[in-house]
Formats: structure tokens, sequence, C-alpha cells
């Protein structure tokens, strides 16, 4: 692994309904050139359905008060909620030189690597992106890669109702348990997590984390 260290800044954006942060990715990804230094943000959303550009409306089964929202990563459906990490590494993979697939590798490396912490062994499945535990899902990972850059990212249950992922089939799939990092033992406070998830992308990928207070502009203007 590249042991080059790269500056990369890291923004917690709190609590933030979805598709603000969605198009704020957006303008990110459409305005860097190669002298943007690389980002991480941190939320966590409103509830909030997810449909990504191969998903099937057939996926959401009963969505109820939820909102559905068709996006443009890769994947199915899925559900944010708060009590939820989402991560938004937004890299220029190109001039990282880490293919799709490695990337995919280290972000689901990463949340591996944090739940090892706790004594949790987490693992892959083939064919079906994501983290799990004996069979269920606690992370799932929804990418769009745009000029070598990359935006959306991953989402790991950290202490959340679940109940939503039973009105959907979860990533396309009928059945899928879901479970969440406190109910296996770890932390149910998310401010336990974070550093700990930021140190394991640091490490994966070889960066040098600089927090960033200032948050990007959520404005829905195109």
């Amino acid at each position: 692994m590249d042991t080059v260290t790269r500056p990369c800044r890291v923004r917690e954006l709190g609590r933030q309904p979805y598709e603000p942060v969605w198009r704020a990715m957006q303008r990110f990804t459409d305005a860097r050139d190669e002298d943007t230094v690389d980002e991480i943000w941190l939320v966590e959303h409103e509830p909030v359905f997810t449909l990504g550009q191969a998903g099937k409306p057939e996926h959401v089964l009963m969505p109820g008060d939820i909102p559905v929202v068709q996006v443009d990563r890769g994947g199915q459906v899925t559900y944010h909620g708060p009590g939820q990490i989402v991560a938004y590494p937004l890299f220029d993979l190109k001039r990282m030189k880490v293919g799709v697939r490695d990337y995919v590798c280290r972000i689901e490396q990463s949340m591996i690597d944090t739940m090892a912490e706790w004594n949790i062994v987490a693992e892959r499945r083939d064919g079906a992106p994501g983290v799990y535990v004996a069979g269920a899902k606690v992370g799932a990972l929804g990418i769009r890669v745009r000029r070598g850059c990359s935006f959306h990212g991953l989402a790991f249950n950290i202490a959340m109702d679940l109940e939503p992922f039973r009105r959907i089939n979860p990533c396309g799939y009928q059945g899928l348990e879901v479970v969440a990092l406190a109910d296996l033992g770890g932390p149910s406070g998310m401010d336990a997590v974070k550093p700990v998830l930021l140190e394991k992308m640091a490490a994966q990928f070889g960066l040098e984390l600089q927090r960033e207070d200032a948050l990007p502009d959520l404005s829905q203007a195109a």
C-alpha cells in the first residue's frame, strides 16, 4: 500500500436531510480540479430511503411516511436514519492511483477494522458489497465515480431503529437481516465510533486528516 500521506479535510455535518448533502457532493465533485484537497464528510441523515441507479422500485415494499429518493450512486435501495454514521469520501482516485474495486475493498476494510476494535468479527460477502456479521449486514456501500473522483460512500449502523429496513428489500435482497453495532456488543455512541472509523480510513488510504469546521454549502441551488 502506498505509504505517502496526503492531506484530507474532515467535515462533520451533524444531522441533515439527505438531498442537500447529495447535491453538495455533486457540486464539489464537478468543481474540483487536480489540486483540490480530498475530503471526508460525516453526516447523520434524517430518515430516508435511497434508490441507486440499478434500484428496482419493487424493492421498496411499504415506505410509509419515509421519503424515497432516486439517486445517482450504484446499488439498490437502502435506508439512512438517526443512529447511523454516513461517511462520504470525496477522493481523487486517479491521483491516488486506486482502482474502483480496490477502493471498495478499502472502504469495507475500514469498517471491518473499526469493528475489530471492539472484538467484533466482520466480513465481506462475494457479490454483495458491504460488511456483515454472522450473515447480518451492518455496513452498506453505495458509490459513484465521476472523472476519476468518488462521491457517495458508506452507511454504518451504530445504534438505530432498524424497523425501516423491514419496509424494503435491503440492497435488493429479500429477507436480508440488518444489525447495528450496539446490538453486537459495540458502543451505542456515535462519537465513540467516528474517530476510530476515520483512523482506519486514513490508514487504508494514506491520509493525513485535518479537521475543517466550515460546512459545505447545503443550499440546493444548482
